[in-house]
């Protein structure tokens, strides 16, 4: 089974009117609430230092959406902690606030797309510096919103000196405890015994959703040819038949597709089923054309609307994309095609 891509993607596109989004348009966080979705994007204009925003957009079938503001809803902090990007959000309400995780970098990454693979540049510091300024290293933080326009910065939730990704709430308390997916990339054997070769999908709880010091446990780890490493792309949806989330494979080529997973209610570190097989992958030209070259089709928001699953993605890092299907014939794949019961 394949997610149906629209026919009249990209959705969202840069905007030459706007400095800061003229260049890039991707990966969106979407979230619907009161019959409305509400979407922040990546974007950055075509400036030297590739500074990275987020933007924010509406729409009422999920479909058309309409930009909210001129400016960005929340950008890199002048000389602080986030001072080169925020990008990447994911979004969870609980109660009457909405929580937004971020990646960012303490210095903006230049045009990285012209580097190799996985190379980002970093400023001269001395020794005694951190390591998160020496190598620009990127980490998440959390931001705060009661009306998705107006947000609150809380600051970092993953430790400075570890490159952590991907990371991902879930939308409510699980046994009395908050719980986080991330993306460690030194979590991996030449490092210690982690029991993964190549950067994988840990997973913990906390008590605080600023508090995240407790033992982190590796949840998922690649095991197809379309998947070396991995790492989560969209906030779990509960179902009667466990937390559902895409996630995504970076196979030898570099190439990202995407699979997903269901995951026990109560014991959100028990994996119960878990695609095979990818369900989306890159082929049209937005998808394999723009800044990254090698394909990438990233979700970092996912809706279920009227049984309807509603996959926003980012191609190739410039554009923003539309993938839908019947949520519960996608269970029932995710079910029948399991490596894992």
């Amino acid at each position: 089974m394949k997610l149906k891509k629209y026919e009249g993607n990209p959705i969202l596109s840069p905007n030459p009117e706007n400095y800061w989004e003229s260049l890039v348009v991707c990966n969106p966080g979407v979230i619907y609430d009161n019959g409305v979705f509400h979407m922040l994007y990546r974007a950055a204009g075509n400036d030297i230092e590739h500074l990275v925003y987020i933007g924010k957009a509406e729409s009422t079938d999920g479909i058309h959406f309409k930009r909210v503001s001129r400016e960005p809803v929340f950008s890199p902090g002048k000389d602080s902690f986030d001072a080169g990007s925020n990008e990447d959000p994911r979004i969870v309400k609980m109660g009457s606030e909405f929580f937004v995780t971020y990646a960012f970098r303490p210095y903006f990454a230049s045009q990285y797309w012209k580097n190799d693979y996985d190379q980002v540049e970093a400023p001269e510091h001395d020794p005694n510096a951190p390591k998160c300024l020496r190598e620009n290293i990127s980490n998440t933080a959390l931001a705060v919103s009661r009306d998705m326009l107006h947000f609150k910065k809380v600051g970092r939730l993953t430790e400075p000196s570890l490159d952590d990704r991907d990371v991902i709430l879930f939308p409510e308390k699980i046994n009395g405890k908050y719980w986080m997916l991330h993306r460690p990339k030194d979590y991996v054997n030449a490092n210690g015994n982690y029991g993964t070769d190549y950067p994988s999908i840990w997973i913990k709880s906390s008590d605080d959703l600023m508090m995240w010091n407790t033992e982190s446990k590796l949840l998922m780890k690649g095991e197809e040819d379309w998947e070396v490493k991995i790492g989560g792309n969209t906030p779990p949806i509960k179902t009667n038949d466990g937390w559902f989330l895409l996630y995504h494979g970076v196979d030898a080529n570099f190439t990202y597709r995407v699979g997903a997973v269901l995951l026990d209610l109560n014991d959100p570190t028990r994996v119960l089923y878990r695609t095979k097989d990818f369900i989306l992958e890159p082929e049209t030209y937005e998808e394999t054309q723009g800044l990254y070259r090698w394909g990438i089709v990233f979700p970092t928001g996912a809706v279920v609307k009227d049984n309807i699953l509603y996959v926003y993605y980012g191609a190739s890092d410039q554009w923003v994309n539309l993938a839908t299907c019947d949520f519960k014939e996608l269970i029932d794949f995710v079910k029948s095609n399991s490596r894992k019961k």
